[in-house]
């Protein structure tokens, strides 16, 4: 929207404050012109979310450091608990 310069010290000859009926007409106009687009621009969206990111090498290297963590951890915690075959297997002692 373009609107008049204002200065705090009018000078002779410059533009003045635009009156409150000015100002309200410019910005109805402005308003009423506007027209939406027709729907998201989805593609620029994703084209600014991939710009946006890290690399897809350091995301991969994460993502695999953070799975093979999660994995060695469940292993530990199986283990130390004794839940399903990590823990030791009963030993049949029906010999006589």
């Amino acid at each position: 929207m373009k609107v008049p310069y204002v200065d705090d010290k009018p000078t002779q000859g410059g533009f003045g404050t635009p009156s409150d009926d000015d100002l309200g007409r410019m910005i109805r106009n402005t308003v009423e012109s506007w027209r939406p687009r027709r729907g998201p621009d989805w593609s620029g969206v994703l084209i600014r979310i991939a710009n946006s990111g890290p690399p897809a090498w350091l995301l991969y290297t994460a993502a695999s450091a953070a799975l093979v963590v999660i994995l060695l951890a469940a292993f530990l915690v199986g283990s130390a608990l004794q839940i399903g075959a990590l823990g030791p297997q009963p030993v049949p002692s029906n010999l006589h």
